[in-house]
């Protein structure tokens, strides 16, 4: 099972959603979960040293000289059954080799969880956004991370991109609510995920991953 999240904004939650189902999935499955990161902000919401020789950025640039296995060798523990490919360093654009990619992650016996962070409108994509839409396109379970928020409706309604669920991040003083954001968009919200202090000092202690909220867990069920 592959599942991408990815937003309409920066900002959205997206890391901190896919770190908790990559959580909630290594705690369903023997084999843990695969946990892929695109942006590059996993190691500090988990809690890991982000200083990884090399990734998916490295792995994509090698093109064919890189055997497909040669992704299981990028990965490393976060614990709780999660394991992690980092980003690694340089630029992420080869989309022929993002099919490949694509295709190897669809196969892994494991759930597979990707962090892809913003998907924007085609023309004005850079690379980077482009894998991140085609790795949306080709999930079993493609999430759209979204606050209630009119600015972030507004750009994910103008994309051709439809997900197959919304994880909708509401925080206090919003107007706008689950009804709104499902007629906009014309997609189920299949979670909604509350902000409050507890699971903010986890996030930003890196701790979110080892100490997964109740009221977390509970919420993002219905998202996989």
């Amino acid at each position: 099972m592959l599942v991408t999240c990815w937003s309409a904004k920066g900002g959205s939650g997206t890391t901190t959603v896919a770190v908790a189902l990559a959580a909630i999935l290594a705690r369903r499955h023997d084999d843990g979960c695969l946990l892929v990161d695109l942006g590059g902000d996993v190691p500090a919401v988990a809690g890991l040293d982000d200083a990884a020789p090399a990734g998916i950025a490295e792995w994509l640039a090698g093109g064919e000289q890189v055997p497909a296995d040669g992704l299981a060798r990028l990965e490393r523990p976060l614990g709780a059954g999660v394991r992690l490919i980092p980003r690694g360093s340089g630029p992420i654009g080869d989309l022929v080799r993002a099919r490949v990619l694509a295709q190897v992650l669809a196969a892994d016996v494991r759930p597979v969880v990707v962090d892809a962070g913003v998907v924007v409108e085609r023309d004005v994509a850079s690379s980077a956004q482009e894998v991140a839409r085609l790795l949306a396109v080709a999930a079993g379970r493609s999430l759209l991370v979204t606050r209630a928020c009119y600015v972030a409706l507004r750009r994910a309604e103008r994309l051709s991109l439809r997900p197959s669920g919304i994880v909708l991040v509401q925080g206090d003083g919003r107007v706008l609510g689950r009804h709104d954001v499902e007629q906009v968009l014309g997609v189920p919200v299949v979670s909604e995920l509350a902000e409050d202090r507890a699971t903010a000092r986890r996030v930003d202690h890196g701790l979110l991953l080892r100490h997964l909220p109740r009221s977390v867990e509970r919420s993002l069920r219905g998202a996989v």
